[in-house]
Parts: structure tokens; C-alpha cells; sequence
């Protein structure tokens, strides 16, 4: 199947962008070594996209909220089927068929985002201006040579870290300064993207469901460790798109976990008085609570009650005491 409209979706969106930052009185010339109309294209193309896939985020948080609200379920079955993996994994298909729970629907929103990926990463990997042809996927020439020329910090947004000498003499690029841009740019994508689970995990606790599981730690260690080696490979302007959608996905997250926070769950529940320590005084004095202890308020003895007599009974009455006899 031809990805072209991809590709047409993707140059259109841009150009669009580059045009509306040309008109407002962005610079178009390098200013700090930086193209600032088209890095600013490439971040409003996060923004178009995360916009489309807003109902989509939607439905993953909601999705992520019903495979929480089943994990009590998740773990009977588990304790139930212990050693058959296969009847467990029935019976928990059959458990997310009748709650009507997706567990692929957490990782919906990063496939769907994939294809702009590599529809970004065909298109800049097409300004090379050794091309012939530089009107594809309707860019006009004028437009295609001053993208092939946008730089950031005197680094081309389509020289990348593994770049031969020969594709950088074509950008008219230094190689130490695009790996140096490359490189930093590389590292900042990776932590931005470990953070981004780690920030979901830590709010909704790790999975019981093995698959699930599974998929967590995958989204945690195994995506930002590829990007360490699959990082070269990328120009630096695909690379200023990912870590713009990862800082969008962190803001975007904080805000709905904020809003709508998950769940309460077995484990987060408080723990019995039994098993809490003394309660201590209630300190002032800032937000992490320096300062002088706060005054408790004095409680008052009593005296203590005396029974009174029995009904029927004869009241005691004690002897007075007497004072005592002086020795002569």
C-alpha cells in the first residue's frame, strides 16, 4: 500500500505552519544559527496531530481506568488458575470481553502516531539538495530550499548523528556540531520518553495481569533503550518532533491524572490502626513542615467518680478522726 498521502498530509501541515510563522514575522533566516519558522513548524505539527488524537487519549485513559478497576478480578482468576496459562489467559479474555476492557488500547495512541512518524522522517530525509526532484508531495522549490538550509544551532534538521561526510559536505554541515546537537538531542528524547511511563506507572501502580504487565515494562525500559541505538538514524528535525510529543504527552497527562485521579485500590487503602504508629504533634512552619511544634490544647483533669451505695443499703458514715493523746 502507497504511503503518499502520508507523506502529502504530512509536507501540507508543515508548509502550512511555516507559512503562518512567515506571515506573523517569525524569522525565516538563521538567527542563533536557528531556523525558527521551521522548528516552530515541525512543534505546531505535534500540536495538529495531539489535537486529531485527543478523543483517542480519551479513550485510553478510560480504557486504562477499567483495566485498573479489574485488577481484584485479574488476581481471583490468577490465584484460581495457578500453573494453567493457558485457562488463565481465557478466562482473562473472557473477563475483558464481558467489561468491555481493551488492553492494547493504552498503546493505541503511539501507534497511531507511528505513521506521522515515519511520514516526518521520509520527508526530511528528502531534503538533500543533490535531489533532482524538489516539488514531490507538493513542496515547491523555493520552500524545498529553505527547508534543505533550516538549521538549529547551525545543525541541519536533516543531518542526523550517524550522517556520513558525504551527506554533510551536501548540507554544508560541521560534523562535530551535528553530532554535539544530535547527540544532546538523542539523550533528552530518551529521558522524555522513560519519564512519560514512569509517569502514568507511578499514578496507576504497576499491572497484575502478566500481559499487562508486560507491556508496562516494555513502555518503561525497552522503547527508551532502542532509542539509544535507533537515535543516530533519525534527523534532528524527526527528533525535535518526538521529544515535543513527549513533553506534550507529560503536561497532558499531570493535567488528566490531576482531574480525574485514579482509583483508589486494596493496596492504597490505609492500613489498620493496629498496624499505624503514634500520631504525632502536627507541626507548622512550611511546606515541609519546619518549624515549632504546633500547641495542643490542655486537656482538664477530673476527678475521679465515686460509686455511690447500693439501693437499700446503709450509708457510710467514717469516724472523724480524733487528734492524738500528748505524752505527758
Amino acid at each position: 500500500m502507497s504511503l503518499d498521502w502520508i507523506y502529502y498530509a504530512i509536507s501540507w501541515i508543515l508548509l502550512t505552519w511555516h507559512s503562518a510563522w512567515d506571515a506573523i514575522g517569525v524569522p525565516v533566516d538563521a538567527v542563533i544559527g536557528t531556523n525558527f519558522a521551521w522548528i516552530l513548524a515541525i512543534v505546531f505539527l505535534v500540536v495538529s496531530v495531539r489535537v486529531i488524537l485527543f478523543p483517542v487519549f480519551v479513550k485510553q485513559i478510560k480504557s486504562q481506568r477499567a483495566m485498573q478497576a479489574l485488577q481484584p478480578k485479574v488476581k481471583e482468576l490468577q490465584e484460581k488458575h495457578k500453573g494453567d496459562r493457558e485457562t488463565l489467559q481465557k478466562e482473562m479474555m473472557e473477563l475483558y470481553r464481558k467489561e468491555k476492557a481493551n488492553p492494547l488500547m493504552g498503546c493505541l495512541p503511539m501507534f497511531l502516531q507511528i505513521p506521522v512518524f515515519l511520514g516526518l522522517f521520509h520527508v526530511l530525509r528528502r531534503l538533500d539538495p543533490a535531489k533532482q526532484s524538489k516539488t514531490l508531495y507538493g513542496w515547491t522549490v523555493e520552500q524545498f530550499d529553505s527547508a534543505s538550509n533550516a538549521k538549529l544551532f547551525t545543525a541541519p534538521i536533516a543531518g542526523k548523528f550517524g550522517s556520513s561526510a558525504d551527506e554533510l559536505a551536501r548540507l554544508g554541515a560541521n560534523g562535530t556540531t551535528v553530532k554535539i546537537i544530535a547527540g544532546v538531542l538523542v539523550l533528552v528524547m530518551i529521558a522524555t520518553t522513560y519519564l512519560t511511563s514512569r509517569q502514568m506507572i507511578l499514578k496507576t501502580g504497576w499491572a497484575e495481569d502478566p500481559q499487562q504487565r508486560m507491556i508496562q515494562r516494555l513502555m518503561l525500559y525497552g522503547i527508551p533503550a532502542s532509542l539509544l541505538i535507533s537515535g543516530s538514524i533519525f534527523p534532528i528535525g524527526v527528533i525535535i518532533y518526538w521529544v515535543t510529543n513527549n513533553l506534550f504527552t507529560l503536561g497532558q497527562q499531570q493535567w488528566v491524572l490531576r482531574k480525574f485521579p485514579p482509583p483508589v485500590t486494596a493496596k492504597k487503602a490505609a492500613a489498620p490502626a493496629a498496624t499505624r504508629g503514634p500520631v504525632q504533634p502536627a507541626k507548622s512552619g512550611g511546606l515541609f513542615g519546619r518549624g515549632k511544634a504546633a500547641p495542643v490544647a490542655p486537656v482538664k483533669a477530673t476527678a475521679p467518680k465515686v460509686a455511690g451505695p447500693k439501693p437499700g443499703a446503709k450509708p457510710a458514715n467514717p469516724k472523724k478522726s480524733r487528734p492524738a493523746k500528748r505524752q505527758g
